[in-house]
């Protein structure tokens, strides 16, 4: 934590060296000193040091200055900083504006000119001020804070991605958070500007895009080869896992995520049935540190980039992507994953990212706090999710068509939720519409059975209802069933298999139709969905990598 400073003003240079030579004397080393001439390049670099987090717990500024009084600067310093303690400088002849200060400006200290001696005459005040100032001080956050309205649809894909990408930063609610109007005010901003993105380095964005951020992080990496031994496109546990056996065994290995590591898993709240964690862990735990070691292993990272499509050149794939860029490499692991299913119901897509959302939406929950929450799915994503609301939630609701769960979740989820008092599941029903004003407000729900409609309040909607696989790019004429990419010895059954797959052999266990182009994980037909298989399948699809391009 950087250390709180002492700001002081006064356009008198030899009045500001002799303050600037006590204050580092006395202060120095527990405290940052800062000194300035103006009072307008001081108002300037105020909002700056506000942006980038950095804390002052004390203002000294003269009465007399030339652009404005001293009075009229603490006046407009104290709305960016109102925390910080106040000192005037003034003469014998400033006492009565000093006094009206005390009043104006809530001023803690007028300090006659000359203090000397110091130890007698300022060190004392000034003891006293800072002393009162740490007692109520609460350090700031240090890093990225992001300022927007909590139902806002931009403000969510805003949050999600910094959160699936394990990026600390500080939600500020626009509409309830004190220091979200002080810097909102400070930076003159309005509220078609929000969301907005504030920087350690004091730095703003307005509206970005989620491209914008990561060139700012400086996470959108530049890929550093020609060509590449493997490149896998998407970075769930299954992409995850063959970029740490890839890059392992040497071969030369991108990794390329359109929206953040870790897939549907990475957003899980708790995952207790993965191996060698008896207690769970996060999804986001693992993914952290599943791609610390594909990084520490050598394996690089492109995101956020998504893949338009992949053309296959002088026996080379190349990997056409979304800025239109190519990447050359010899052979392609696709581990996309699978997207969750969209509700067509009435309603829903109005308040999407505004109290309804897709998946566990982890960076939503605190919002939650007290609040009547509807899931929707019986699947272990739902369980897990209900399991995770049910710490903020008043109650949460778990809304599916069938009897019970037994037949979609896990026995030991199942258990959890019996034991858990504020979950309910509400069988034989599902949700006919949405409403709201600015976000949602009422689910109206309908028994299956007998028709009957029933309104409920509700703040927020979490939606499991199963997942289609995200192919829709995947061209060549590679095979897919249903939207999932068939591998194998299943291909054989295909009619235009023949017209695709020109080698003697066979397609490996993994293989698609395009030889030298593998699939594993959810998006691949026939996968198991559970994270262990995912991560199996991928480090698996290295080792026919390998055969591969030993052929070639």
């Amino acid at each position: 934590m950087s250390r709180p400073i002492i700001f002081a003003i006064d356009d008198d240079s030899q009045v500001l060296r002799a303050l600037n030579r006590d204050l580092r004397s006395q202060y120095g080393k527990e405290y940052k000193i800062m000194t300035t001439e103006s009072a307008n390049e001081a108002l300037e670099t105020l909002v700056e040091m506000k942006n980038a987090g950095d804390v002052i717990a004390l203002f000294i500024s003269d009465q007399r200055m030339p652009e404005m009084p001293g009075v009229d600067f603490l006046q407009k310093a104290v709305k960016i900083y109102p925390d910080a303690k106040r000192v005037l400088l003034t003469a014998y002849s400033d006492t009565d504006a000093a006094i009206k200060a005390i009043n104006d400006v809530q001023l803690d200290y007028y300090l006659m000119k000359p203090w000397d001696p110091p130890e007698e005459k300022l060190y004392p005040v000034i003891n006293d001020l800072l002393n009162d100032w740490h007692t109520h001080y609460i350090p700031a956050f240090k890093g990225i804070k992001l300022i927007g309205f909590q139902f806002s649809p931009q403000s969510h894909i805003i949050k999600d991605y910094l959160g699936s990408n394990l990026i600390p930063y500080k939600w500020l609610d626009i509409e309830r958070n004190e220091e979200a109007k002080t810097l909102f005010n400070a930076n003159n901003l309005c509220n078609d500007q929000l969301p907005t993105v504030i920087y350690e380095d004091g730095t703003f964005q307005s509206k970005p895009s989620i491209t914008d951020i990561a060139q700012k992080l400086g996470i959108s990496a530049q890929v550093s080869n020609e060509i590449y031994d493997v490149v896998i496109i998407g970075a769930g546990p299954a992409g995850l896992a063959a970029s740490v056996y890839g890059a392992s065994e040497g071969l030369r290995t991108l990794l390329i995520e359109r929206k953040a590591p870790g897939g549907q898993a990475g957003s899980s709240s708790r995952i207790e049935n993965y191996l060698g964690f008896p207690s769970g862990l996060s999804g986001s735990d693992l993914t952290h540190r599943a791609i610390t070691q594909a990084r520490r292993l050598g394996a690089e990272f492109l995101s956020p980039h998504s893949v338009q499509d992949i053309q296959e050149r002088d026996g080379y794939k190349y990997i056409i992507l979304d800025n239109g860029s190519e990447i050359i490499s010899r052979s392609i692991v696709i581990t996309t994953g699978v997207d969750y299913r969209k509700l067509e119901v009435k309603g829903i897509d109005q308040f999407t990212g505004a109290g309804v959302y897709y998946g566990a939406a982890v960076t939503e929950a605190s919002a939650c706090k007290d609040k009547q929450v509807y899931i929707i799915g019986g699947g272990n994503s739902a369980g897990q999710a209900a399991m995770y609301l049910s710490k903020f939630a008043k109650n949460v609701f778990i809304v599916i068509r069938r009897e019970d769960l037994t037949a979609t979740m896990s026995a030991y989820l199942i258990e959890q939720i019996a034991d858990t008092p504020n979950i309910k599941v509400v069988p034989f029903t599902e949700v006919i519409e949405a409403r709201g004003e600015n976000s949602l407000q009422e689910l109206a729900l309908s028994n299956i059975n007998t028709k009957e409609t029933t309104d409920v309040e509700a703040s927020a909607l979490y939606i499991f209802i199963g997942a289609k696989p995200y192919t829709e790019w995947v061209q060549m004429g590679i095979i897919k069933s249903k939207g999932f990419i068939e591998t194998g010895r299943d291909l054989t059954g295909y009619d235009d298999f023949g017209k695709q797959w020109k080698l003697k052999r066979d397609p490996f266990l993994l293989e698609t139709s395009c030889p030298g182009i593998f699939a594993a994980g959810d998006v691949r037909a026939g996968a198991m969905n559970r994270v262990a298989s995912a991560v199996g399948e991928g480090s698996m699809a290295i080792s026919f990598v390998h055969k591969y391009l030993a052929e070639v």
